[in-house]
């Protein structure tokens, strides 16, 4: 009886492993699905992390307007609704940084002005990024920049 009990519990063993790893490769199948410049989830993939299972979309186009001061463009996220999707908001300043290094792949971005993140910098002053050199700069809420709504999966 032990000798039987001994079998069934390796062979059941086995199986566990065996559907974990599947598992495993299925989770990254899905994951390496995806990359930047896809288009996903309302908009267009904009950052990956290292599993590739979450990251960053960025709206396909500005926000209309074409300018908003810093209150504005949080509103203008906030009020966004782009292909089914309701969440949208404002990046923050690293997260735009994500966005101007991958403005290739998610295209339609303007080198006019810069585009406000939701980062402040003192109680006046909030960051922006330039997409034409990738220069951020801190400056006052009351300027007028471009605005480019994000979400995250």
């Amino acid at each position: 009886m032990m000798k039987r009990f001994a079998k069934t519990g390796i062979a059941l063993l086995w199986m566990v492993v065996l559907l974990a790893g599947l598992s495993m490769v299925t989770v990254s199948a899905v994951a390496s699905a995806v990359q930047i410049g896809d288009e996903y989830g309302g908009g267009k993939i904009a950052w990956l992390d290292a599993t590739g299972q979450h990251g960053l979309i960025a709206a396909k186009a500005d926000c209309p307007g074409p300018y908003f001061t810093w209150q504005g463009a949080k509103k203008a996220c906030q009020d966004y609704k782009a292909n089914g999707y309701r969440d949208w908001r404002l990046p923050s300043k690293n997260e735009l940084n994500k966005l101007y290094y991958a403005k290739s792949a998610v295209g339609s971005f303007s080198t006019d002005v810069g585009y406000w993140s939701s980062t402040g910098n003192g109680a006046l002053n909030a960051w922006y990024q330039y997409f034409n050199d990738g220069f951020q700069v801190g400056d006052h809420k009351s300027d007028i920049n471009r605005v480019r709504a994000v979400r995250a999966f």
